[in-house]
């Protein structure tokens, strides 16, 4: 791939506090230095670092209207109102769903759930699910991981006699809708310490709170956090603070007592015998809950994971896996035609951003489309399908380009958008589709920075072959769960030499098998390059090549190390 890489570097005053903390938990300097990066400076960070606790979790009533949601909620069962969950149909808002309702159903059994169509209602709060929820004798919804924007819609419901709280961590407007409390950090008046909960993390913090107030145990809780761990690894939140201790001790429920929905899905994607990573989340179990809202309706994941019964769950995980082929399919086919459109744009003219629409793009698909765009191009990028008389987009940034900005700055052009930093979702007229890829680009080709696109590794330190060892991988798993703010270490080693072994594998011939040696140690280490033989040749002609790499654990031989490489410079 021949990246930029872009080595870590510490001051004279880091390499001293890193002998320091290497010294008082006895682990190696390289990794006290990674420690020092992350800003974990003293050994009781340290400890809380590796021994996240949940003990150490946030009080759940410092997020403002915490109290007035609380309040609502038990006067609802204390009346016996009729309650609905709703959420988002991706991974978040159904993991939240279930995570509330479940939680909620314990003690009261007033109570559904609803995910809207993502093909017949869209994104977020329609009048559709409110216009249900009055039919069935609703009195308070509570969304999550969406319904931050919704005002209309809640003032809709507000005409109808139908409360909302909602539970969202999506960017505000300033002007929030009439519901009757707001739960999320991203409130310009919200002084919560953390503000990068996901939208089930909202959920988690609102239950927590009512078990607070209610004098339920927390024990109770508990059986939930696998559901915490899979949506903040699916929603690519940060791995620090508070989602640090909800992911670390979700992945712990994950391996040890997984929920029955949870179960039947790592039967299905073959799972079941290995521990659980946050990478395993993001790759395989994400994306099959992601299937049935991105290929019918999201409610057949939150019916997967409220399930009590084995047997049906992994009848129910099957149908979400044939959902999870079908997308394959679409999504190979649709990534195939934008990639050919991007590609003779680029002949034509060298542009700092992808915007892309076709009328008959898969409306559940253009989302993961823009991802692969971005990480094929290292651009912004936007990919827009038709929906009735409105085109309906999905966007991803790259690092440090603020995608949600920049699509604020059209919103005139928009009916509605909302999102993060780094990916958000749309929806504006067809015929303004034109203006706003010409607005979009003008915004970016005047705000990026050149360096922004151009394709960088982080290297978190150059080592040598002689300082891997099982000591220093067992310490590094300790740095586990990562994802952002905590991404796995990429370390480089320069003037390796293939030890004659090395060989090309894959269906295509795509991948390289390594056997490899350095200068400085005697030892032969494994490793895999995935999509990387092109450098082949040159690594069989016996030369020095410098290697950025992961440190893992092969797979296939339990307990032996090999390095998943990233990247060859030749």
């Amino acid at each position: 791939m021949n990246l930029r890489w872009e080595i870590g570097q510490t001051s004279v005053q880091q390499e001293a506090q890193a002998v320091g903390l290497a010294e008082k938990m006895n682990i190696s300097p390289i990794l006290s230095k990674l420690l020092i990066k992350r800003g974990i400076t003293t050994e009781s960070a340290a400890k809380r670092f590796f021994r996240p606790q949940l003990g150490d979790l946030l009080n759940p009533f410092l997020l403002k209207d915490m109290d007035i949601a609380v309040d609502r909620l038990n006067d609802a069962i204390g009346h016996k109102e009729r309650i609905m969950v709703y959420g988002d149909y991706d991974v978040d808002g159904c993991t939240a769903v279930a995570l509330t309702y479940k939680f909620i159903q314990q003690f009261y059994s007033n109570i559904d759930y609803y995910i809207p169509d993502r093909y017949d209602e869209g994104y977020g709060l329609s009048k559709k699910g409110v216009d249900y929820a009055k039919s069935q004798g609703v009195k308070l919804i509570i969304i999550l991981d969406c319904g931050i924007k919704a005002y209309e819609e809640i003032s809709y419901a507000k005409e109808q006699g139908i409360d909302f709280i909602i539970c969202d961590h999506h960017m505000p407007d300033e002007k929030m809708p009439p519901a009757v409390a707001i739960l999320n950090p991203k409130r310009a008046d919200d002084t919560y310490p953390f503000k990068n909960l996901c939208g089930c993390g909202v959920g988690f913090k609102f239950m927590q709170a009512f078990a607070k107030n209610n004098g339920i145990p927390f024990s109770k809780l508990m059986p939930l956090l696998d559901l915490c761990a899979i949506s903040i690894a699916a929603d690519l939140v940060p791995v620090t603070d508070e989602n640090r201790i909800l992911a670390y001790h979700g992945l712990k429920q994950i391996n040890q007592n997984p929920s029955t929905g949870v179960q039947a899905i790592l039967d299905i994607c073959g799972l079941a015998e290995r521990e659980i990573t946050m990478g395993d989340i993001v790759f395989k179990i994400g994306p099959r809950l992601n299937a049935s809202g991105r290929m019918e309706n999201g409610r057949l994941s939150v019916d997967l994971l409220v399930q009590k019964n084995l047997d049906i769950a992994r009848s129910m995980a099957k149908h979400i896996n044939d959902y999870n082929e079908q997308r394959k399919d679409i999504d190979k086919h649709t990534t195939e035609e934008a990639n050919n459109i991007v590609a003779l744009l680029d002949r034509q003219e060298h542009t700092n951003c992808i915007v892309l629409c076709d009328e008959n793009w898969n409306k559940g698909v253009i989302g993961i489309v823009a991802s692969r765009l971005t990480e094929m191009y290292f651009k912004p990028t936007i990919v827009l399908t038709k929906d009735g008389s409105y085109a309906t987009g999905s966007a991803r940034s790259i690092s440090d380009f603020d995608i949600y900005t920049a699509i604020k700055s059209c919103r005139d052009l928009l009916i509605n958008f909302g999102g993060h930093t780094h990916a958000c979702g749309m929806t504006v007229k067809w015929e303004n589709v034109a203006e706003f890829t010409r607005r979009f680009k003008e915004y970016v080709d005047c705000h990026i920075n050149i360096s922004q696109t151009e394709p960088a590794l982080k290297v978190d330190s150059v080592i040598d072959f002689a300082d891997i060892n099982k000591r220093l991988f067992h310490d590094l798993k300790r740095f586990a769960p990562f994802g952002p703010g905590n991404t796995k270490p990429v370390f480089a080693t320069k003037n390796v030499y293939d030890f004659g072994t090395s060989k090309v594998v894959g269906r295509e011939q795509e991948h390289i098998k390594l056997e490899l040696v350095d200068s400085k140690s005697p030892s032969v280490l494994n490793g895999i390059a995935f999509g990387q033989s092109a450098a082949a040749r040159f690594i069989k002609s016996r030369r020095s090549f410098d290697i950025a790499y992961t440190i893992e654990e092969n797979v296939y031989k339990r307990g032996n190390i090999q390095l998943q490489i990233e990247d060859i410079h030749i």
